[in-house]
């Protein structure tokens, strides 16, 4: 694999994509033209010898919060919620391996039909070896949101920032799609993001990144391409440090 081009701003990362990003236009599911789409993405970026890591939401097949709040018992909605990210990851993986990206899924509920378990030192040396991982399955725990693992997973492989690809191009003052007055910040501290209730991620996951002083970029994915341009510090983006 080549070595990083110097004008990248970080070596290892950790990718944070929602769910509902792979809908794309559609209202469930998974769009195969944005699988695809995120896919070459990813690959673009491993091909400048980023080592990458990923967390998938599992909002577009199961919503386990909503589902809670009509009735169902918490725990079963949130280990029903965690399957659907484990199929996504699994998605993504094919897409990926699509690309001639070298993939592995690690799951926090072992499957061993499917994918790895999640072992910390095995995923290392993946990511040393050049593979992208995929950590499915939350924290394998209810009662959390895939911003928590996110936040762990990223500590834990020692990643120098945390990317969070949604379908909004940063953090805004106001939901954009709803308040056309809405301001996009550049820069944000952790307290901010707090004191505000901003709603970037859980306050959990918010804490886990300040006290091991790991930025988060929040940008568009939808946007082919923009990720690497992110990563070279270019494009529209939202830094929280």
């Amino acid at each position: 694999m080549s070595s990083p081009a110097p004008a990248l701003r970080y070596k290892r990362i950790l990718l944070k994509v929602s769910g509902e990003v792979l809908m794309g236009e559609q209202g469930f599911g998974i769009d195969p033209n944005t699988l695809e789409a995120v896919a070459k993405d990813i690959a673009e970026v491993v091909s400048h010898g980023v080592e990458l890591c990923l967390v998938i939401g599992g909002g577009n097949i199961f919503r386990g919060v909503s589902l809670a709040g009509k009735g169902m018992e918490r725990s079963s909605a949130d280990y029903m919620g965690m399957l659907a990210t484990v199929m996504n990851a699994l998605a993504l993986q094919g897409a990926l391996e699509k690309e001639g990206v070298f993939t592995r899924v690690q799951s926090a509920i072992p499957m061993d039909a499917v994918c790895e378990p999640y072992i910390r030192r095995r995923a290392m040396r993946h990511l040393e070896k050049g593979r992208v991982v995929i950590f499915a399955a939350g924290l394998g725990a209810p009662y959390f949101t895939t911003d928590t693992p996110a936040a762990l997973r990223s500590a834990e492989m020692g990643c120098e920032a945390l990317f969070k690809g949604t379908s909004v191009d940063g953090v805004y003052t106001a939901d954009p799609k709803k308040d056309p007055k809405a301001v996009r910040y550049e820069q944000l501290s952790y307290h901010d993001v707090l004191a505000q209730d901003l709603r970037v991620m859980d306050a959990s996951a918010i804490a886990l990144m300040r006290d091991n002083e790991i930025p988060i970029v929040v940008f568009s994915i939808r946007e082919r391409g923009n990720f690497l341009k992110v990563l070279k510090g270019q494009g529209v983006f939202t830094t929280i440090a």
